[in-house]
C-alpha cells in the first residue's frame, strides 16, 4: 500500500544530443573566476577578503587601482553628505 514505505525518487540521466565537449555544459561559473585568486581558494570569508586585499595592493594595473580609489572616495563623500557631516569640528576655537 505504501503507507509505511517512502517512495524513491525517479532518476533521469540527461545527456545533450549535439554537444561534443569534454566538460559538462551545465556547469555554472563566472568567466573571470580563473583569473581571481580570491574565488579559487576557499578559506572562509576572512581569507577571501585578505586575498582580495592582497590582489588590490600588489596589482600592476595602476589605472584599475586609481579608478577603484576614485569610486571609493566618491562613495565616502556621498555618505558624509547624506549624514550631514559638518567640517566646523576641525576648526580651532
Amino acid at each position: 500500500m505504501g503507507i509505511l514505505k517512502a517512495r524513491k525518487n525517479k532518476k533521469y540521466g540527461y545527456s545533450p544530443r549535439y554537444y561534443e565537449g569534454s566538460s559538462t555544459p551545465f556547469k555554472l561559473e563566472s568567466k573571470f573566476d580563473k583569473y581571481r585568486k580570491a574565488t579559487l581558494e576557499t578559506k572562509g570569508l576572512k581569507g577571501k577578503f585578505t586575498t582580495a586585499w592582497d590582489d588590490f595592493r600588489y596589482n600592476n594595473d595602476k589605472r584599475a587601482n586609481r579608478t577603484t580609489l576614485f569610486i571609493l572616495a566618491i562613495l565616502v563623500l556621498l555618505f558624509l553628505f547624506i549624514i550631514d557631516f559638518d567640517l566646523s569640528i576641525f576648526t580651532q576655537f
